[in-house]
């Protein structure tokens, strides 16, 4: 689209004007839906890796996890009867479990699920057609 001086505008019909109006915003329109898809699809991409990522260091950890408990219970066993030192641990763990959720919950909370450069741009644009509506009026 190329910019008019206002005497050119001056010149064309109301139909001319208003069609032009039409296609400048469905154009306007296409553009901001084409920014927010492509700002959520790059967001979706990072978040389905780090999903995987997160998937195979939970595999390993449940390993290591196993592995650790097996080490407190037989630790804790030369002490104490085994049912115990089970117990003990099955406590200490359910701890850390709830106060990890509880700052897992917190963490989610500020996550913003909008695109905010899309927000921004429209933002934009309805001031920019503000301030045009302002001075074309005068």
């Amino acid at each position: 689209m190329s910019l008019e001086s206002k005497d050119e505008l001056y010149d064309k019909s109301m139909a001319d004007l208003l069609a032009r109006l039409s296609r400048e915003t469905t154009l306007l329109i296409r553009q901001e839906i084409d920014l927010a898809k492509a700002e959520l699809a790059t967001e979706g991409r990072v978040v389905g890796q780090s999903a995987a990522m997160f998937g195979v260091g939970t595999l390993f950890g449940l390993g290591a996890f196993g592995a650790v408990t097996a080490l407190f219970i037989l630790a804790l066993a030369t002490v104490i009867p085994g049912w115990a030192a089970a117990l003990i641990v099955a406590v200490v763990y359910g701890a850390v479990a709830g106060l990890a959720a509880l700052s897992g919950k917190k963490r989610l909370e500020n996550v913003r699920a909008i695109a905010p450069k899309t927000v921004e741009s429209l933002k934009e644009n309805v001031e920019w057609a503000k301030t045009r509506t302002k001075s074309d009026a005068r």
